[in-house]
């Protein structure tokens, strides 16, 4: 406890029990000298509580009123955090409609991109399979021709050594050897 609150709690609840003791000494009369020294006493407890209370009083007072302001403000804020989320859950419904509805437009816009994507890939797997199908009857072909070639050289050759008797054989070594034997200008 403060000394003022001791001070006061000993004029309310000491100060008269001890004037009614003295009185009860002197024979049943109050000194007017004890009231007065009762009353100087109950004066200067006064003014000590009224010089220390009125501030003590007063910044406290504000205290509490600046409390209640910063409760107020929070109060506010608190309202205003209710408003809005009450107003988002009002529009909660709208925006899930509206995330559906997109949700379904991707959806579409991917599959619409992904048939194109497929028709794109099958286009060129076509084009690729056409490639090689070219490419291997090119091949082929070419193939053909070199066997048709190689039957045709077998062909030749048998016919060229049916013909070719030895003595065909001789006459044709002795013109070659003819060919050489003469001179480089007489040969063209």
């Amino acid at each position: 406890m403060t000394r003022l609150t001791r001070l006061l709690a000993w004029v309310v609840l000491a100060a008269p029990a001890a004037l009614a003791a003295e009185g009860g000494e002197s024979g049943g009369g109050v000194d007017i000298w004890k009231i007065a020294n009762f009353l100087l006493l109950l004066g200067f407890l006064a003014y000590l509580i009224g010089k220390n209370a009125g501030p003590f009083f007063a910044a406290r007072t504000h205290k509490i009123q600046e409390d209640m302001a910063q409760a107020d403000k929070m109060r506010q804020d608190a309202d205003a955090r209710v408003a809005e989320v009450e107003r988002r859950m009002a529009n909660l419904e709208s925006e899930i409609a509206a995330l559906r509805a997109e949700s379904e437009m991707e959806a579409g816009s991917e599959t619409e991109r992904m048939r194109q994507q497929t028709v794109a890939e099958m286009a060129k797997i076509r084009a690729n399979a056409e490639r090689e199908i070219a490419a291997a009857g090119k091949s082929a072909r070419l193939d053909l021709k070199r066997y048709s070639a190689h039957l045709a050289v077998e062909l030749a050759e048998e016919k060229v050594r049916g013909r070719v008797t030895p003595d065909t054989q001789d006459t044709l070594v002795r013109e070659f050897v003819r060919d050489l034997d003469r001179p480089a200008a007489g040969r063209k």
